[in-house]
């Protein structure tokens, strides 16, 4: 029986996507999980994977088109059979990208120093969530869910995938969790957890102000010079001893930030409006320029790293980014961002 397959949303921000290649055409035969096309997002060129096994009646995209998400990307079903009256039928619901609202916005209310502002009482509440990265690689059937860079990772290595635990969205098997399999079946190199405290009604309110001063105030910023003699010397003998490796200063500075913020935990903290998140790993993004704007692909667990791991990952994920290649397991869950101005 015939089936639409629809444009996935694969990101958070993602409205529509574009074609960027087919791996298939129509009349070809394709199974479960083999490579259907390549899909270009807000953020990056992401393949995309078959979930049934059947053959391509028709393609809804062509090559470098665009379509919103959930509208037909193509459809799938016996060979010869007539998908038209299932193709005109999914026309009628089909989804548009959504224009942006208007916002009416209203007006700020100036805060004064005769303001006065009084707190409710009541202790904060603490809320504590413990999450592991390790999943399990099976989504409740038996079909394993990875990309396909994981499992032609693990074919190379010689990893039985169905024993490795998945940190993507639902569970998929991407290519960290290879990297950091160590064996058996439940263990994953990194933990995350975080706790979360609820603020007063004081502290949300310094909150809005600051916020509004940062766009109606005139700013100045302090600036420090940091002898980097040491730093320098330090990363001669190391370039020596991996040659023909090399690590830069950037690398350098995610392995200090990450040491400090070890140091200094409530720095690695994020404000979520009616509670302060504070995070016991430490994830590092690192800001790297592309031709289309900035992206931020992040180094996990970066204070437990050596500095030779560190610069291959921002290598590595920083050629990505500019060949538009990074997935999102790349760029999410930053706890940090540095950015190298050059």
């Amino acid at each position: 029986m015939a089936e639409i397959v629809q444009m996935p949303k694969l990101s958070d921000t993602m409205t529509e996507g574009v074609v960027a290649e087919w791996h298939k055409k129509v009349g070809d035969e394709v199974e479960s999980g083999e490579l259907l096309a390549e899909i270009e997002t807000d953020k990056a060129t992401m393949e995309f994977e078959s979930f049934q096994d059947g053959v391509l009646l028709y393609i809804g995209v062509e090559k470098g088109g665009a379509a919103p998400v959930d509208s037909v990307l193509c459809i799938l079903g016996e060979k010869g059979e007539d998908y038209k009256k299932l193709w005109a039928e999914a026309q009628k619901s089909a989804p548009k990208v959504e224009e942006k609202a208007t916002v009416k916005e209203e007006p700020a209310v100036a805060a004064s120093s005769r303001e006065k502002i009084n707190p409710p009482a009541p202790a904060p509440v603490e809320v504590v969530k413990q999450m592991a990265v390790a999943m399990p690689s099976s989504n409740g059937d038996s079909r394993i869910v990875a990309s396909p860079l994981a499992k032609r990772m693990a074919e190379e290595r010689g990893i039985n995938i169905s024993f490795v635990p998945g940190s993507g969205d639902g569970g998929r098997v991407v290519k960290r969790d290879i990297e950091n399999y160590q064996g058996g079946g439940s263990t994953f190199v990194g933990r995350e957890s975080f706790t979360e405290v609820a603020v007063s009604q004081m502290r949300k309110v310094i909150a809005s102000r600051l916020a509004e001063s940062k766009f109606t105030s005139p700013h100045f910023y302090l600036t420090i010079e940091i002898d980097m003699d040491e730093a320098i010397v330090a990363r001669k003998k190391i370039n020596t001893m991996i040659t023909p490796n090399k690590i830069s200063f950037n690398d350098l500075v995610v392995k200090a930030t990450a040491k400090a913020l070890r140091k200094h935990p409530a720095v690695n903290s994020s404000w979520l409006g009616d509670r302060i998140r504070y995070n016991d790993h430490i994830h590092i993004g690192v800001a790297v320029a592309v031709d289309d704007g900035l992206l931020v692909p992040v180094v996990r667990f970066a204070d437990g790293k050596r500095l030779t791991q560190i610069g291959a990952e921002v290598k590595d994920m920083a050629a990505k980014a500019k060949a538009k290649k990074l997935q999102p397991e790349d760029w999410e869950g930053n706890t940090f961002t540095i950015s190298n101005l050059g």
